[in-house]
């Protein structure tokens, strides 16, 4: 969370700094990204992959495309990728430390209110309409209630909203007021965003235990012996 702050810091719109800056930026998130994959499971280096590729093909369907928030060149910044990786790495490290673990139900609770209050003042109070954020803390609270690891969410509800409010207040990137397609109204940032990025978590919670299995299956068959030759047989 230390490099990711200090990139949106560098990358911030009152820097002025270049396009190549930014591909810098990025090359070194990447290299951050790897040092830390080395410090975790198979499992959690799996959840992440998905999570920075699922992330990555929303990124550019969301900002680019659909404009629904732009960055300062209009484009995705290079270390947005890998960046989404350290994000749910930060959230996984939050979400299993022994405080949360120990009062895992108390910080559920926490998470709702906090962001029961921020979606609410969104809705009713805030000079630019959170229809959306409303919507995202809804997707927060189902995935706090039925979602595959509470506690990653919970990481996920303080390390997206602190990016998210630092992001925006350096105008790294902006939200726009209006969702293009569903024509409701965005905060910037969303009040629940933590909530539209747990479908990232979703992705990478459900589908690493499928695909660690394959590459089991496939190793254990790669190992297989080759069954000799009957003699006599015709091998031609």
């Amino acid at each position: 969370m230390g490099w990711l702050t200090l990139v949106l810091w560098l990358d911030r719109e009152a820097a002025g700094g270049t396009i190549w800056l930014q591909r810098g930026l990025g090359v070194s998130t990447w290299m951050v990204l790897a040092l830390a994959l080395r410090r975790v499971t198979a499992t959690v280096r799996v959840q992440t992959g998905v999570v920075v590729a699922f992330a990555t093909l929303v990124e550019y369907v969301f900002s680019p495309t659909l404009e629904v928030y732009l960055y300062r060149f209009e484009n995705v910044p290079m270390y947005v990728p890998p960046g989404h990786g350290l994000v749910y790495l930060s959230a996984y490290a939050l979400g299993h430390t022994r405080l949360v673990e120990r009062h895992l139900r108390a910080a559920v609770v926490a998470v709702v209110a906090v962001g029961g209050v921020w979606a609410a003042y969104g809705v009713l109070v805030a000079e630019r309409p959170d229809a959306l954020g409303a919507f995202w803390y809804a997707c927060l609270v189902g995935f706090l209630v039925w979602g595959p690891s509470k506690p990653v969410y919970v990481g996920a509800f303080v390390v997206v909203s602190y990016l998210e409010v630092v992001g925006t207040e350096l105008r790294t990137w902006v939200w726009q007021s209006e969702d293009p397609i569903l024509g409701v109204s965005i905060g910037n940032p969303p009040s629940g965003a933590a909530g539209g990025y747990g479908w990232f978590d979703l992705a990478g919670l459900l589908l690493a235990p499928y695909l660690l299995g394959l590459l089991s299956r496939r190793r254990r068959r790669d190992r297989l012996p080759e069954r000799p030759q009957p003699e006599g047989a015709d091998v031609h």
